[in-house]
């Protein structure tokens, strides 16, 4: 099983949103346990059960049952995420919607029934655009606001209308109202999948509201936010993300890892094997990387840099750094 994470521009999207409804933003961040310091880098990854619990604060805050789909239509997905930027420099819808679903894990990274998040296929009833994730019914504001993005997204930008019905498995609510004014279709609840049915033609539709220069440039920046997050589903991901609080204190040991992990030190030790390394090699990387990104960054000391990387002696770190680079780390800083 996966780490459900958000992005932290997806989550400032929804706070801001919700201010600007009437609630309090400190009031919403003590609510959901989020630390304003930790939404500073939109790119940053935070627990999926923060936006949950950010959603539901803002919707008692606010008053309305409705909040998640409002959000989706009223805030633009390019203005939280590099995909909604994508999507507008996409040549058709088509394209969009491919690369939607290339790269929502960057907005929304949830547990799915199977390998992508949409399918968009073709049936008896005509095109059908899905969501693919597991256990949507236990928090439907995601598939709410997630299908409310979508279409208020291309609508907002001219294209003509696609949609043609909506089919959404949790029981109607109470504000289902709300859905027939933001979808302008016909709405099934209890249905047997979360789902979109589009005019067929839309997907040739030209989309090109970017340059189509700044495809390239969107979708390289977004390959790399990709591939990081790739790398945290695997082991050396989930030892790199717990040994990086940790370094300056002196803690990163194997043992207490793998404590943290819920894992004996041998599960660790043949998982960590099993992907061609070992703790010392993640730790020895690790640090390295680092280091080279303190220094290049020119805002710390070598000594306060050895001290960020777990040196307590200023001498090793300088010997290691000459072995990872070749230079010592003053020649790096300078």
């Amino acid at each position: 099983m996966r780490d459900e994470t958000v992005s932290s521009g997806f989550l400032l999207g929804l706070l801001g949103y919700a201010v600007t409804r009437g609630a309090d933003r400190d009031a919403l961040l003590a609510a959901s346990g989020l630390d304003a310091a930790a939404l500073d880098d939109r790119d940053a990854r935070l627990p999926y059960a923060r936006y949950i619990a950010l959603m539901h604060a803002a919707r008692t805050a606010t008053g309305d049952p409705a909040l998640a789909l409002n959000f989706g239509q009223e805030v633009d997905v390019s203005d939280i995420s590099i995909v909604g930027l994508i999507g507008k420099a996409s040549n058709t819808m088509l394209e969009a919607f491919e690369q939607l679903n290339r790269y929502v894990r960057l907005i929304v990274d949830v547990e799915l029934t199977g390998e992508d998040r949409f399918a968009l296929k073709r049936d008896g009833g005509g095109l059908w655009f899905t969501d693919l994730r597991a256990n949507a019914n236990a928090f439907p504001e995601l598939t709410e606001s997630a299908f409310s993005h979508i279409v208020a997204g291309p609508r907002r930008a001219g294209v003509p209308e696609w949609l043609r019905e909506v089919r959404v498995t949790h029981p109607k609510p109470s504000h289902a109202a709300e859905y027939e004014r933001i979808f302008r279709v016909p709405v099934v609840f209890n249905a047997d999948r979360n789902a979109m049915r589009m005019e067929e033609s839309i997907v040739s539709h030209r989309v090109g509201i970017l340059p189509r220069y700044a495809f390239g440039v969107l979708t390289e920046h977004a390959q790399a936010l990709l591939s990081e997050l790739e790398s945290a589903d695997t082991t050396r991901g989930r030892v790199e993300s717990l040994l990086m609080p940790v370094l300056h204190k002196g803690e990163a040991n194997m043992d207490a890892v793998a404590e943290k992990l819920g894992v004996s030190r041998q599960t660790l030790y043949r998982a960590l094997k099993d992907e061609g390394v070992t703790f010392e090699q993640v730790l020895d990387a690790l640090r390295h990387r680092l280091a080279l990104e303190y220094l290049r960054g020119k805002k710390t000391t070598v000594n306060e840099t050895a001290y960020l990387v777990g040196f307590s002696d200023p001498a090793s770190f300088s010997r290691a750094f000459k072995r990872w680079t070749g230079k010592s780390p003053s020649e790096m800083r300078d």
